[in-house]
């Protein structure tokens, strides 16, 4: 009767146990690994994010003292040739090629071969110029050459030092509507890297011949 009742039993065995846990293990251990390896890709995108943006902090210009401006006319009718400003790193940072841009036979612009890293950008509401000329000064503590580096202020002037210089021109020979009273206008100083520094200001309703806009 016994015989009868479990003839058609089968049993799993102690092999086939060991097979199926292994299974188990080695599935798990492809899904662990498939996680971490996940984890660790984002983290290291995580890091490398982290380090560009300090380097972008580390490597953007901020301005030092005021923006002043100088006439190539006076009066209520006058007109500005000149915009200089002192620029340094943020943070101490990364140091920055202030390389000037060769002149352009007084057209106001770099010349269309110039190896100038930074850019300088003129905008207001009639006009914007791409890649004025401009010519680096540098103040206080310099160890003679063009990199901006920590510790070091440069002042930058839009233009010709001097009616001779270089042949760059200025302001007048660079824009088609020229900076008179009463106008708000932004140069934009673009570097190799960091963020753009963008320096604002405001023409006063009288032009002298040196002025500290505001």
């Amino acid at each position: 009767m016994y015989r009868k009742l479990f003839r058609h039993e089968k049993g799993i065995t102690g092999l086939e146990t060991a097979i199926i846990l292994i299974a188990f293990v080695v599935v798990a251990a492809v899904f662990a690994y498939t996680a971490l390896s996940a984890g660790l890709f984002a983290t290291q995108k995580s890091q490398e994010a982290v380090y560009s943006g300090l380097k972008e902090a580390q490597s953007t210009l901020e301005l030092r003292g005021g923006v002043i401006a100088t006439a190539n006319n006076t009066g209520d009718d006058g007109t500005i040739k000149q915009i200089s400003f002192t620029v340094a790193n943020v943070l101490g940072g990364e140091p920055i090629d202030f390389t000037p841009p060769t002149a352009d036979n007084n057209t106001g612009i770099a010349d269309a071969d110039s190896t100038n890293k930074v850019v300088i950008n003129y905008i207001d509401k009639e006009q914007n110029v791409k890649n004025l000329f401009w010519e680096v000064t540098p103040l206080g503590n310099d160890n003679g050459n063009y990199l901006l580096e920590q510790n070091e202020k440069f002042q930058i002037t839009v233009g010709n030092t001097s009616s001779t210089a270089n042949n760059g021109g200025n302001l007048i020979n660079a824009l088609d509507t020229p900076l008179g009273a009463n106008t708000i206008f932004t140069l934009e100083v673009v570097g190799p890297v960091g963020a753009v520094l963008q320096v604002e200001r405001t023409t006063p309703a009288t032009i002298s011949t040196i002025m500290n806009l505001r």
